[in-house]
């Protein structure tokens, strides 16, 4: 159940700063960059900050 909600948080993030790069500012890209760069840090080294936040708010494994 959790890594359904963080797989669906990070795609979510991604879909809203695209359509803020493409529609605000061209600078929402570096938003998108963070996610993907948090998604290859979480999978080399089995930590993942979403995960943490999730779990404080009770969501569980």
């Amino acid at each position: 159940m959790l890594n359904r909600y963080i797989r669906a948080i990070a795609g979510t993030f991604v879909i809203i700063s695209v359509l803020l790069a493409m529609f605000v500012n061209q600078n929402w890209l570096w938003f998108t960059l963070f996610v993907g760069a948090n998604l290859l840090q979480s999978s080399i080294t089995k930590w993942c900050l979403m995960e943490t936040i999730l779990l404080k708010l009770g969501v569980k494994k």
